[in-house]
């Protein structure tokens, strides 16, 4: 079973459900690019977003505004992308500093179609190099070009297919995402750059608010988000979740079933079940809850079960320019029965923001490990000129990097540092 035809067979289900409904209303689903606001969460849909909070379903409108227009408007292009730079400085691990540079060039083409439906395409490649500094003597480089989105999409009125390696995210929990279930973004990166993944995606949007998912996963052999183990090859990934909207707010429940490449444990193929419910609240101050739990079906130990649970708030103090607060409090248990307290990690983040001027905004972002006492601290100046973006980031962290989710990446912020980052986007 190849991954043309699991994607065919999943596009011609979903079209059959999404044609049901292509004609009852005058607002589109999400179009999303990932230079703007990319991060679906559990938020009334159309309510604007920042860049902090990637994919929420806020670009609607902007589909709306596309369909609209006559039926034979000529496809629509646009190339644009985003060049990086970046120097950093690690005194406290063996490489002492990082230069390194990134180029995603990206298309857009868009067909509007009548009675408001419209396809569009997505192409991006990541182009990356960097060069890690030991000694002046001793160095090494490293170079990557690959596929970064590739993606077709069939949008109707109140529907959506979309084929192919793209991002699928959802979840409202900012520095700990026990819902990070197919990306791994880092709320440490200011340009929130993300793998994605191979699959069909089909969303459906109700009158009510409501939003019904559809995905089927297939070729993605490399670890995603929290998982232990890489997904087999021979078998299809497949889930949904289904949004709900709840008074002041927004609550989903999600699921997703694959089988699990457990050979470097002795094991063959194991069942993985996955379930999530998160709920986010509007109020005075605004609330969220995410939880995960993930089962494998096999003796895998005390890797048998994964828990995380994060709850967290954020609210903009009227403080000069607005001072912005987010604070989460997370929860990490794995055991062979179930949540075992003495396998589990406890964590404490606080983001706080304040915009300096139009063009400037200073960011602080501190972690604490109750279980071994330590802070993680981040400091993180931004400057905008034009379309030009420079980021200046200070940390202070433990020279042994034990933040849950950031473990791969986090030997870059052992110890003290400083990274500039310089971002043009055209």
């Amino acid at each position: 079973m190849n991954k043309t035809y699991i994607l065919l067979l999943f596009a011609f289900y979903v079209s059959l459900l999404a044609a049901q409904g292509s004609n009852n209303s005058t607002k589109f689903p999400g179009n999303q690019t990932e230079y703007e606001a990319e991060r679906d969460s559990v938020v009334h849909p159309g309510k604007d977003v920042t860049e902090d909070q990637p994919e929420r379903e806020t670009d609607r409108d902007s589909v709306v505004n596309r369909g609209n227009r006559p039926a034979r408007d000529p496809i629509q292009f646009r190339y644009s992308g985003q060049l990086s730079g970046w120097g950093q400085v690690t005194p406290d691990t063996p490489t002492k500093g990082w230069l390194g540079g990134r180029y995603i060039p990206q298309i857009n083409l868009t067909q509007p179609l009548e009675n408001n439906q419209l396809i569009d395409l997505e192409a991006s490649v990541n182009l990356f190099g960097d060069i890690g500094i030991r000694s002046f003597d001793n160095t090494s480089t490293d170079a990557t070009i690959k596929p970064y989105r590739a993606w077709a999409r069939y949008a109707s009125t109140r529907a959506e297919v979309r084929l192919g390696l793209q991002k699928i995210n959802f979840g409202s929990a900012q520095m700990f995402r026990p819902l990070m279930w197919f990306d791994s973004m880092d709320p440490r990166d200011p340009l929130q750059l993300t793998d994605g993944v191979w699959g069909g995606l089909f969303r459906y949007y109700f009158p009510n608010n409501t939003t019904l998912w559809l995905w089927s996963l297939y070729g993605n052999d490399k670890n995603k988000g929290w998982e232990i183990l890489p997904s087999s090859s021979s078998f299809p990934e497949i889930g949904g979740r289904v949004q709900i909207p709840i008074p002041k707010g927004e609550g989903a429940l999600s699921y997703h079933f694959r089988e699990a490449d457990a050979s470097a444990y002795g094991l063959e193929k194991i069942a993985e079940n996955r379930f999530g419910l998160d709920v986010r609240l509007d109020a005075t101050v605004g609330l969220w809850f995410e939880s995960s739990w993930t089962h494998l079906n096999g003796d895998m130990g005390e890797l048998t079960n994964q828990q995380m649970a994060t709850l967290g708030t954020d609210y903009t103090f009227g403080i000069g320019n607005g001072l912005g607060l987010t604070f989460e409090q997370f929860f990490y248990s794995y055991g062979e029965r179930g949540i075992d307290f003495n396998q589990s990690l406890n964590f404490s983040g606080l983001n706080l923001s304040y915009p300096l001027s139009m063009a400037d905004n200073l960011s602080a972002m501190v972690y604490y490990d109750w279980g071994n006492q330590r802070f993680y601290n981040f400091l993180n100046w931004q400057h905008q000129r034009n379309n030009v973006t420079f980021y200046t980031i200070g940390y202070w962290n433990p020279s042994e990097f034990g933040i849950p989710s950031q473990m791969g990446t986090g030997s870059r912020f052992a110890g003290k540092g400083i990274q500039l980052i310089i971002a043009w986007h055209h």
